[in-house]
């Protein structure tokens, strides 16, 4: 296994403890407030790449969303499969890697990916976000959440490559690899998109993120 892109099977681990899976249940309004104006404009197809529980994935179904949900944690997918199935809600589980979309070109209308493809390096960051852009429609919106500089987690542990810290023996994923930028770097990795909306913002106390809209050009 590339060593780079391991986080998942922690994630695998924390989505088995009710604890867990507590902590990553609320959607978030702005995400859902994107796609409400993307359904008003005709979109109905969401991909929801790192979907974890679903907690963006199931969000986006009851407003009116079609989603295929991708994760690489089974024991995520499952809980989705299984909500979804008693709300009866469309949306379809697909176990992947967010650097290896198993769709074609231009077929989704928003795609959503909140706070999941730091976890690696820069390369396949950029990796990945040239996929959405492949799988988006022309004029789809991309909303993304990446790991900013100015995060206090920034710089500790060991840096494996470029921007990218591992903590040995950390709790949780930390111990897995994870990738931080600033603006202007994140902005680059942007090939094919035009920028809508980018925002520094602290998730919780000292956890900085950015927080972007990108449209298809």
């Amino acid at each position: 296994m590339n060593k780079l892109d391991t986080a998942h099977q922690t994630w695998n681990e924390i989505w088995t403890t009710e604890a867990g899976r507590e902590a990553w249940s609320t959607a978030d309004p702005e995400v859902l407030d994107a796609g409400r104006a993307i359904l008003l404009r005709g979109g109905k197809r969401a991909l929801d790449v790192g979907a974890g529980l679903g907690r963006h994935s199931l969000a986006l179904a009851r407003i009116g969303f079609e989603v295929s949900a991708l994760d690489a944690s089974e024991t995520g997918l499952a809980e989705i499969a299984k909500a979804a199935s008693s709300e009866q809600l469309p949306v379809t589980t697909h176990l992947g890697k967010m650097d290896e979309l198993p769709f074609g070109e231009s077929e989704f209308d928003y795609l959503v990916s909140y706070n999941v493809i730091y976890h690696g390096d820069g390369n396949i960051a950029r990796r990945t976000i040239e996929g959405f852009s492949k799988v988006l429609k022309q004029g789809g919106i991309l909303f993304l959440t990446m790991m900013s500089k100015r995060n206090a987690q920034y710089g500790q542990g060991e840096e494996i490559a470029p921007g990218t810290f591992i903590v040995p023996g950390a709790s949780g994923d930390k111990i897995h690899p994870h990738f931080y930028c600033n603006a202007a770097e994140l902005v680059e990795m942007l090939d094919g998109f035009e920028l809508l909306k980018l925002e520094d913002r602290e998730q919780k106390p000292t956890h900085w993120h950015w927080h972007l809209m990108a449209v298809k050009a």
